[in-house]
């Protein structure tokens, strides 16, 4: 296994070149990209840093909504993600991280009912397997609940799985995600195990005191005043309800070979350049003590 990070957080907080990006992972021992959508796909400097080979970039991200039919959103939404499965398949990435889209009829007030969006998320990963055979690559379903997505809970990856069956689709397992829902991350990498193609490294912390006060519903639908009264956030590495000595422990009994992309999106460790970075440093740090014994 291997730690990376994915670029996001950097870009958040205003490192948007992706040849900067790669010298300060080098610099500070990642070994690995995870390219998100606010970088430019710039073939040259793509092709540049693989060449140089002192950081590996194994995977692209474009979690969007690819159902949404609202003034041709999900299209074009559609033809991004086609466009970075082709440059990734040109350029020898491993991996195209993605969300499945979701159909409206699925919300309803407060409530969501993935299963309402199956047949049109199954019609649109067949679609995504068949460019990913013809590319070379594999598509990873993050299992985020939020930019549009389906595959959110073991139930749903296997409604999906047995509807699309293919060696070219399979998860971005963040174990974070599984926390606020009260669904355990332990024993799914282990019945995952095929079908884990990439992992994000990623916290979360269960605020009870808020819990008891707001409750479950309380801004998981929408993100309005979201650290206030928020019952759980995001958190570091090591900083959160996770054990990582189990998540670790579970992925070397699966013989995951891959990388862990540090996802950053801790409100504590936010908001300046400098603390992004320390932010990024430590969670490395924590999750390689562990690697390592």
């Amino acid at each position: 296994m291997k730690v990376g990070l994915i670029t996001n957080s950097l870009a958040w907080a205003g490192m948007k070149d992706l040849k900067e990006i790669s010298n300060w992972a080098c610099d500070n021992g990642f070994k690995d990209l995870e390219v998100g959508p606010t970088i430019e796909l710039d073939e040259k400097i793509f092709s540049d840093i693989k060449k140089e080979g002192k950081i590996d970039i194994s995977a692209l991200i474009y979690c969007r909504n690819f159902l949404d039919e609202e003034n041709n959103v999900g299209d074009e939404h559609k033809k991004q993600l086609i466009r970075r499965i082709e440059f990734a398949g040109k350029l020898g990435i491993e991996k195209v991280i993605c969300s499945t889209g979701v159909t409206k009829d699925a919300y309803y007030g407060a409530r969501f009912n993935p299963e309402k969006s199956v047949e049109a998320v199954t019609e649109w990963l067949k679609e995504l397997a068949e460019y990913a055979e013809r590319n070379n690559v594999k598509i990873a379903i993050e299992n985020c609940p939020m930019m549009g997505n389906i595959a959110i809970s073991p139930y749903m990856w296997d409604i999906l799985f047995d509807k699309v069956d293919s060696d070219k689709i399979g998860l971005a397992f963040d174990p974070s995600h599984m926390i606020w829902q009260f669904m355990s991350p332990y024993e799914n990498i282990i019945k995952y195990r095929s079908k884990i193609f990439h992992f994000h490294g990623k916290d979360t912390e269960i605020l009870y005191d808020n819990l008891k006060k707001v409750g479950i519903l309380h801004n998981i639908t929408e993100e309005t005043n979201f650290f206030e009264h928020q019952w759980w956030r995001h958190r570091l590495v090591g900083l959160g309800d996770i054990d990582w000595n189990k998540i670790v422990a579970n992925l070397y009994e699966i013989g995951y070979k891959g990388t862990i992309s540090i996802e950053h999106e801790d409100p504590v460790w936010d908001g300046t350049l400098d603390k992004v970075e320390k932010g990024l440093i430590r969670a490395k740090n924590h999750i390689e003590r562990i690697i390592e014994g």
